[in-house]
């Protein structure tokens, strides 16, 4: 046999290696993470549960869900064991990492765009209203009209429409 005939499944052999060797590291990765679980330590498990570790064991992790509430758990069941500050930020809502000298964003626009002296301005009602026959008119609508420009409907009694291909004279 030649070379060439071979590549084709030396090639295939060389992707098959390099798929199981990047599976394995995960493996291993994820195994090393699970071995290094400590009580107390906040952890993610597959279901997307947050808890925090009360308990390793060799096979298990105790769990403690909420005050009062413990959980038995397989350790392949635990899919992140997660930082001190990630897991307040997710489970309680506490962020540690704000900066003082940070400019904050404001919930609307308005301070953005809008001044003392406008918002004072803007006090005043504005009335979108249609105005009547006794209020005068705005100076774009106070242009005269050419009456013959004005074209008016033409009235018909229907005996001037025409009729299409599946109409009949019959009613």
């Amino acid at each position: 046999m030649s070379l060439v005939t071979l590549l084709p499944f030396i090639v295939l052999i060389g992707a098959m290696f390099l798929m199981t060797r990047s599976a394995k590291k995960k493996q291993n990765a994820a195994a090393q993470m699970r071995n290094d679980m400590q009580p107390g330590s906040g952890v993610r498990t597959i279901g997307g549960m947050y808890a925090t570790v009360k308990e390793v064991n060799e096979e298990t992790v105790l769990l403690d869900a909420a005050p009062g509430v413990d959980l038995l758990f397989a350790k392949n069941a635990i899919g992140a064991v997660l930082g001190d500050d990630e897991y307040n930020r997710i489970v309680h809502g506490i962020e540690h990492d704000l900066k003082s000298d940070e400019s904050v964003v404001p919930d609307d626009a308005s301070s953005l765009t809008e001044t003392d002296e406008s918002a004072a301005a803007s006090d005043e009602p504005v009335e979108l209203g249609k105005k009547t026959a006794g209020e005068p008119a705005d100076a774009l609508t106070d242009v005269p009209v050419d009456e013959s420009a004005v074209a008016e409907p033409k009235k018909t009694d229907g005996a001037d429409l025409k009729k299409s291909d599946g109409e009949s004279d019959a009613k």
